[in-house]
C-alpha cells in the first residue's frame, strides 16, 4: 500500500478514504492520532493490527460537536457538559457510558464506556465532519513506542500500513490529552496532560487521581494505562536535580558509545560536553520541553550509536506532570544515579 501526504486543501480526499474503511493519520494539538471510521468494526481492527496494538486497550473516539457524543453516550452528566463548554474543542477527553450496541467492542475493549475527544485542531474536525462519522484515533506510531508530533513520525512508523496522512506540521502540545473519568461517582484523572487537576477541579470541584495498576488480566479504561510506553531503544535515565549534570556529564564522557543528551538550552549551553554528547534542547520550560519530548527520543531512536539517553526532570505539577508521567514510562522509571559509575 502506497501511503499517501494529504495536504489541508485535500482534506475531502482524506474522508473518503475514512468512508472507504481505509486508516487515515490525522493532527491534533497534542500528538498525531490513527484515524478509521469508529462505526466500521474492520476498519478499527485494521488499526490494531497496523499499531501491533494489544487489542484490549480502548481507543478514543475524536466527534466535532456535543451532539455526535450525545448520539453514542447513555448519559452526560451536568459537570461533564460544564467541562465540555469549558475545555471542548482541547486537550481533555472525558470517559462516558455508552448505549447499548452503538459501538463495537472493538472500539471500546469490550467495556460500557467510551471516551470521548473534541480536538483543537480544524483540518481534523473538518475531515469528521467531511466524513460524517466518529473516528478512533490512538496515536498514530508503533505501539509502545514515542508518540508521533510531526507527519513524518508518522510516516517512519506507518508507511506502508496505512493510506495516508494529513500533514500540518509539528503539534502544539507535545503530550496526549488528560483522560478523565465522568463514568464513576467521583471523577477521576486516568491520564494527566495539558488540561491540569486544578483546572478542571475549578469548573466541577474535587476530583481524584488515578493510583490503581492495571492487573494482567484486566481491561484498562483509558490508553497508557497497562502496556509498555513512550519506549526507545535506548534505556532513558531521568535527571531528577540542575545539580546532577556535572555528574552526568563525568559519566558520559567515560561511556564507550554516544549518549542523548536531553535538557533546557540553560543546562547545554553552560555544560562542556565530551565529543560522544549528542545535544536534544528541551526549550527554555516546561511547554517547551513538553512539546519535544517525543521528537527528541524519536531522534535518537534513528542513531544506532545512541546507546543511552539522560532527560531533564521538571517538578511533576501542572503540566509537568504530564511531561514526567511520559517521561517516567519512556525510562521504565530508571532516574540516573548510582549504577552510573
Amino acid at each position: 500500500m502506497n501511503t499517501r501526504i494529504f495536504h489541508l486543501d485535500e482534506i475531502d480526499q482524506a474522508a473518503k478514504e475514512i468512508q472507504a474503511g481505509h486508516l487515515v493519520a490525522f493532527p491534533t494539538e497534542t500528538v498525531y492520532g490513527l484515524g478509521a471510521d469508529a462505526t466500521n468494526e474492520a476498519a478499527v481492527k485494521n488499526v490494531y493490527l497496523a499499531k501491533g496494538r494489544p487489542s484490549d486497550n480502548p481507543l478514543i473516539v475524536h466527534v466535532a460537536s456535543v451532539e455526535m457524543v450525545e448520539k453514542y453516550a447513555a448519559n452526560i452528566p451536568d459537570n461533564a457538559r460544564k467541562l465540555m463548554k469549558k475545555f471542548w474543542p482541547g486537550s481533555l477527553t472525558i470517559i462516558l457510558p455508552i448505549k447499548r450496541h452503538v459501538l463495537s467492542k472493538t472500539v471500546t475493549g469490550g467495556l460500557s464506556t467510551v471516551a470521548f475527544r473534541f480536538p483543537d485542531c480544524q483540518p481534523t474536525l473538518d475531515l469528521i465532519k467531511k466524513a460524517g462519522v466518529p473516528i478512533v484515533g490512538p496515536s498514530a506510531n508503533t505501539s509502545g513506542k514515542p508518540s508521533p508530533t510531526t507527519a513524518q513520525h508518522v510516516y517512519h512508523d506507518l508507511h506502508g500500513k496505512i493510506a495516508g496522512i494529513i500533514d500540518n506540521g509539528p503539534t502544539r502540545v507535545g503530550v496526549e490529552s488528560t483522560v478523565l473519568d465522568m463514568s464513576t461517582d467521583q471523577p477521576v484523572i486516568l491520564r494527566p496532560g495539558a488540561v491540569t487537576k486544578a483546572q478542571i477541579e475549578d469548573v466541577i470541584g474535587s476530583i481524584d487521581l488515578n493510583h490503581h495498576h492495571v492487573g494482567k488480566n484486566e481491561i484498562p479504561k483509558a490508553p497508557g494505562m497497562k502496556y509498555k510506553h513512550y519506549a526507545p531503544n535506548a534505556q532513558v535515565y531521568i535527571v531528577d536535580q540542575d545539580t546532577d549534570w556535572q555528574r552526568v556529564v563525568d559519566w558520559i564522557s567515560k561511556q564507550p558509545f554516544d549518549v542523548g543528551m536531553m535538557a533546557e538550552e540553560r543546562i547545554l549551553q553552560h555544560a562542556s560536553l565530551p565529543m560522544n554528547a549528542i545535544q536534544f534542547s528541551l526549550g527554555k520550560n516546561v511547554q517547551d520541553a513538553s512539546a519535544r519530548l517525543f521528537d527528541g527520543l524519536r531522534q535518537f531512536d534513528d542513531q544506532p550509536n545512541v546507546k543511552a539517553i539522560v532527560a531533564q526532570a521538571f517538578p511533576a505539577k501542572d503540566l509537568g506532570r504530564a511531561y514526567m508521567n511520559r517521561l517516567n514510562k519512556s525510562a521504565g522509571g530508571v532516574h540516573f544515579g548510582a549504577q552510573n559509575k
